[in-house]
C-alpha cells in the first residue's frame, strides 16, 4: 500500500512560490481522502531553511535536495533527483505546479516512471479510492475527468490560482529529511538564466490582470494599462497580437502560447477575444472587457462589457478607482 501523498513545490529565489502552498493544501486534502500522510519533495539553493514552512499547510515530511547548483530549474538536474526520492516514499500520487517549470518537470517525471500524466489541471477527488483529475481541453472549451489504471502512478500538475489554499497553521512545521545531490549537479550545462528583476506581479499568480491588446495601437499607449494595474496592484498581461508587434516581452503574454491565468478579476483592454486568448484567460472569476466593438468576441465571454473607445474610457476608470481608494483608505 503506498505511504503517502507527495507534493513537488516549487523554490525560487529564496522561497517558496504561492503555488507551492496551493499543491501542498490540494496534496493534504487528497492525503486526508486515502487516509495517508503526505510529503513533499523541495529542490533549490538554501531551501532546506525555509522547508518546515510547507507544514503550515498539512505536509508531514519534507525531502530536500539542497546544493548551490540547484538554485535555477534545470531538467537533467530536477527529474532523476524528483524521481529517486518518489522511489522512496512510495506515493499513491503525486502533485506538481502546472507551472512553466512544473510542466516541464512532470512530463519528463512521468516519462521516467513510466506513470501516466495529466496536465493543468482544476479539480482533484477521490472516489471510492480512486484518484481523479479534471482538465480542460480543445482550447478550454470542454472538461474531461482522467483516471489511472490498476498499478499505475497518478502525476497531476494543477493550474496555479485554482485551487484553494489551507488557512496556515504557523504552529505547525513540517519534518525535514536532506537528501543528498551534489552528485547529480556536476553534470548541469546551465550557464546562465536571465530573471525578471522588476518586482512586478507574476502573471500566473496574480489575483487581478489589466491586459492590452491590438486596439492599444502601440507601445507607448501602454502606460494607461500601467496606471490602472498599480492602481488595482495588478498584474500586467498582453495579447499575442500585441506581444508578436513587439508591443510587450512574450512574458506578458496571456494565451493558449503564452501563460494560463486564473485571477479573481481580469480586465481586457482593447482585447477582441480570440479563441487562443480565450483559452488562456477564460476560467478568471470575473472579466471585463473594454473594446469599441459591440460585437467583439470578447463580449460573450465577459461578465462586464463597455462597448468605448478604451483612449476616452480607461483614463476616465482609472482616476475613479483612484478616488475611490483614496476615500476608502
Amino acid at each position: 500500500m503506498a505511504k503517502c501523498v507527495c507534493v513537488i513545490a516549487e523554490f525560487r529565489a529564496g522561497n517558496f512560490r504561492r503555488v507551492s502552498f496551493e499543491v501542498a493544501s490540494e496534496g493534504r486534502r487528497l492525503a486526508d481522502a486515502l487516509g495517508t500522510g503526505l510529503c513533499a519533495i523541495a529542490i533549490g539553493a538554501g531551501v532546506s531553511a525555509r522547508a518546515p514552512e510547507l507544514g503550515h499547510y498539512g505536509v508531514d515530511k519534507v525531502y530536500t535536495a539542497d546544493d548551490a547548483a540547484l538554485e535555477h530549474y534545470v531538467a537533467e538536474s530536477y527529474v532523476p533527483i524528483a524521481a529517486d526520492i518518489i522511489s522512496k516514499c512510495d506515493p499513491a500520487v503525486v502533485v506538481v505546479p502546472a507551472s512553466v517549470d512544473g510542466k516541464d518537470l512532470a512530463a519528463r517525471l512521468t516519462a521516467r516512471l513510466q506513470s501516466g500524466l495529466a496536465q493543468d489541471c482544476t479539480q482533484i477527488k477521490v472516489e471510492e479510492g480512486v484518484v481523479k483529475a479534471k482538465r480542460p481541453i480543445f482550447a478550454g472549451k470542454c472538461f474531461a475527468w482522467c483516471e489511472w489504471g490498476d498499478g499505475a502512478l497518478p502525476v497531476i500538475s494543477c493550474r496555479p490560482n485554482v485551487m484553494d489554499c489551507l488557512a496556515a497553521d504557523e504552529s505547525r512545521k513540517a519534518e525535514v529529511e536532506p537528501v543528498a545531490a551534489a552528485a547529480r549537479t556536476a553534470r548541469s550545462r546551465a550557464v546562465g538564466v536571465a530573471l525578471d528583476t522588476s518586482g512586478k506581479v507574476e502573471l500566473t499568480e496574480a489575483e487581478i490582470i489589466v491586459s492590452g491588446g491590438r486596439g492599444m495601437k502601440g507601445p507607448e499607449n501602454y502606460t494607461m494599462v500601467e496606471d490602472l494595474a498599480k492602481i488595482l496592484g495588478a498584474a500586467v498581461g498582453a495579447s499575442r497580437a500585441a506581444v508578436d508587434a513587439g508591443w510587450r516581452p512574450h512574458s506578458d503574454q496571456v494565451g493558449q502560447t503564452g501563460k494560463v491565468v486564473n485571477p479573481n478579476l481580469y480586465i481586457a483592454v482593447g482585447i477582441s477575444g480570440a479563441i487562443q486568448h480565450l483559452a488562456g484567460m477564460g476560467s478568471s472569476k470575473f472579466i471585463v472587457a473594454i473594446n469599441k466593438d459591440p460585437d467583439a468576441p470578447i463580449f460573450s465571454k465577459a461578465d462586464y462589457g463597455i462597448a468605448e473607445d478604451l483612449f476616452n474610457f480607461v483614463p476616465l476608470f482609472t482616476e475613479e478607482v483612484r478616488t475611490l481608494k483614496s476615500t476608502c483608505s
